[in-house]
């Protein structure tokens, strides 16, 4: 993300332990964030053997609280938050009118009217007062809380025990995509059970005078586990591989919740919200274009930006793409025709003036193991 000279960059609670950690730090979204420590390739195999420790503190919270508070979240959600349980969390498309992506987003149901939202960093200002302007006939407030919170994700298939021995209370009770409100090495907080890495693992909201303190005593706790510090550089490629979308990526304001392929967080059964007549026609016409994952056949790395060619054409354009440390591939998600959509169809990617085989695949590329 580029950043104006005179906006000095935000630094998160931990900013000094990761220059002592030996972080390469990079501008992101208006923040000094760690790229990588000891290599992006060393931080993805972590997390998906053992686990990965990132800070996450430049994602924002807005909370929705007040007699309307679900009726609110309703109206801006694309997901349905009435069947959200206290305690339980999901993903959602923040829409427009036209079914496109505000942004996309978690919804965290704190009480029966009271929700927590977390968005993208690069989209705080804007998300805020898009949720601030379409929430104003409810009788609800909507206050950007995200100077409230630091947020801290252990990722991986140790996360649960090396955050077990540090916490009061028992987190294998904690259902994914759930979460708790306790203690994590003497620090209330709270503690969910969601990731962006597609493994196992926990993110938890501290206050950000007790960052330090829960980052050290999580790093120090997982040592013999083989937990590192992992930065923005694996928590994309890991998400890639998960196929998760990241926003100004694979999905923005031009596109619709269906081409994105995320159907499954259209709440069809409630009542409206914005967006819900333009995906109920789209629904209605099928889409002509749908986000696709794919892999290269030939040897090259299909990246964000470059076109997609059918027929000599251009007709797409990827997304996502990058080779993959754990699977071992050249992976990618594109928007391409629906016609062209389905697994097993085949299609050129210019890469840098060459053409390049790939072939459409199901997603996600990775699903971690259940044990």
């Amino acid at each position: 993300m580029s950043h104006t000279p005179d906006a000095p960059l935000k630094q998160t609670p931990l900013n000094a332990r990761h220059r002592a950690l030996g972080a390469r730090m990079v501008p992101f979204a208006g923040w000094d964030m760690p790229v990588e420590y000891a290599g992006l390739s060393q931080e993805h195999l972590a997390v998906r053997t053992r686990a990965g420790l990132f800070d996450v503190t430049h994602m924002g919270q807005v909370e929705l609280a007040g007699k309307d508070a679900l009726a609110a979240v309703q109206r801006i959600s694309s997901n349905d938050a009435a069947r959200l349980k206290v305690g339980q969390a999901h993903y959602a498309g923040l829409t427009t009118p036209a079914g496109t992506f505000v942004d996309d987003m978690l919804v965290y149901r704190f009480a029966e009217d009271h929700f927590l939202l977390v968005i993208n960093a690069s989209n705080v200002d804007k998300d805020y007062a898009w949720i601030v302007d379409q929430t104003r006939p409810f009788d609800a407030a909507a206050v950007n809380t995200s100077a409230r919170y630091a947020l801290i994700a252990l990722q991986g298939p140790m996360a649960r025990q090396v955050m077990q021995r540090l916490s009061n209370m028992d987190l294998g009770g904690i259902k994914y995509y759930w979460f708790a409100h306790g203690e994590i090495a003497g620090v209330r907080g709270t503690i969910s059970r969601t990731g962006y890495t597609g493994e196992d693992g926990f993110e938890v909201f501290v206050p950000p005078q007790q960052a330090v303190k829960i980052w050290d005593a999580i790093l120090e706790e997982g040592r013999d586990e083989g937990v590192v510090p992992a930065g923005l550089g694996a928590r994309d490629t890991l998400r890639l591989e998960a196929a998760m979308r990241l926003y100004g990526n694979d999905i923005d304001d031009t596109t619709t919740v269906l081409e994105a392929d995320l159907e499954w967080i259209v709440g069809w059964t409630k009542e409206d919200f914005l967006g819900r007549q333009a995906l109920a026609e789209q629904k209605a016409r099928g889409v002509t274009t749908r986000l696709v994952g794919f892999e290269m056949k030939d040897r090259a790395i299909a990246r964000h930006g470059y076109p997609v060619i059918i027929g000599g054409a251009a007709a797409g354009r990827v997304t996502s793409g990058t080779q993959t440390p754990f699977l071992k591939k050249a992976i990618g998600m594109a928007y391409v025709p629906a016609a062209h959509a389905a697994p097993g169809t085949e299609f050129d990617v210019d890469v840098r003036g060459r053409l390049a085989r790939a072939a459409v695949v199901p997603l996600p590329f990775y699903k971690r193991p259940r044990g």
